[in-house]
């Protein structure tokens, strides 16, 4: 059975500490599955055909590294992907409770997957999607937080 890694999230906008932990857990895995997940109830300033367009501009080239969408309950996808693991990020304490809450959980819906969690750089530990969009909204500068592409695509929505 081959390596696989599923790397969920929302990545409205994908930032410089995704990929942070993507360049990081690269080595251990034989294939790493960047799973942006598409939830209706939320409202995403990109749609997950950008979202997905982007990152594989970031990954070109890149081998092991798929890019794809899921519905539903992260678990599930594993198993349709043939992945025993899933891959998170951590950034601060914060991020564990709830990180940790969401792992055990998954570990009861399904027993057979682990959870690997990655310290974020001390570099990325305080950027976040949600506050990226906030100071691209207000015209500030971002291009330290995310990679070029994400930044343009940032500056062009925000300028409309």
């Amino acid at each position: 059975m081959k390596n696989i890694a599923v790397y969920p999230g929302s990545f409205d906008p994908f930032t410089n500490g995704h990929l942070d932990i993507i360049r990081r857990a690269h080595p251990l895995f034989e294939e790493i599955i960047i799973a942006v997940a598409i939830n209706s109830k939320k409202t995403s300033l990109f749609s997950s055909e950008e979202r997905v367009e982007m990152i594989g501009k970031v990954f070109k080239g890149w081998d092991k590294i798929k890019i794809d969408t899921f519905e539903g309950l992260t678990v599930d996808y594993c198993k349709e992907k043939n992945s025993r693991v899933i891959l998170r990020g951590l950034r601060a304490v914060t991020d564990f409770d709830y990180e940790y809450a969401i792992s055990l959980m998954n570990k009861k819906l399904a027993p057979e997957i682990e959870t690997y969690f990655l310290m974020a750089d001390n570099e990325y530990s305080f950027v976040s999607s949600t506050i990226v969009k906030e100071v691209a909204r207000h015209g500030r500068a971002v291009s330290n937080q995310v990679p070029d592409i994400v930044g343009e695509a940032l500056t062009k929505k925000f300028s409309v």
